[in-house]
């Protein structure tokens, strides 16, 4: 055997080896697609009814959001009903309740001039003289502090 027959041979191994390894790639792809056709095919099946649903709830939600708007609708109108009633009760009898209000606090404070009480029983309070000495007070939380002493000077 000369040295081109060996090459021959060599290269013909190699080949052989390369289909070979190229055959069990190509058995293997195979199988991978197979799979993923498989998986594909059930994801669709699960898909489908799970679309139908979303597509169900979404139909019940539409016609909820409808019930909603008409709740809402209805709402608004009973408020400005209510904004037009109070409009005219305030325009009718405000007026006159008012006066007669007034009317009354002025003769309480008519009546409550003679009185030392005030209308709840509670005795009005008598204003505080001035100090002899001149000097004021001053009230921090619920005491008095009396003023700096004057110095005199001798004079």
């Amino acid at each position: 055997m000369s040295g081109g027959e060996v090459a021959g041979i060599l290269v013909a191994v190699f080949w052989a080896i390369l289909v070979s390894f190229l055959a069990v790639v190509l058995a293997r792809l195979a199988q991978v697609l197979k799979a993923t056709t498989k998986l594909v095919a059930d994801v669709t099946d699960q898909a489908v009814p799970l679309l139908a649903d979303a597509s169900t709830t979404v139909r019940s939600a539409r016609t909820q959001l409808d019930r909603v708007d008409a709740i809402a609708s209805d709402v608004q109108e009973v408020t400005s009903n209510a904004s037009a009633l109070s409009s005219t009760v305030a325009s009718a009898f405000g007026g006159p309740l008012v006066k007669v209000a007034a009317f009354g606090y002025g003769v309480r404070k008519a009546l409550g001039k003679t009185d030392t009480a005030t209308s709840d029983g509670v005795p009005r309070k008598t204003p505080r003289r001035p100090r002899s000495d001149g000097g004021s007070h001053t009230v921090i939380v619920g005491r008095t502090v009396p003023p700096a002493r004057r110095r005199k000077q001798k004079g």
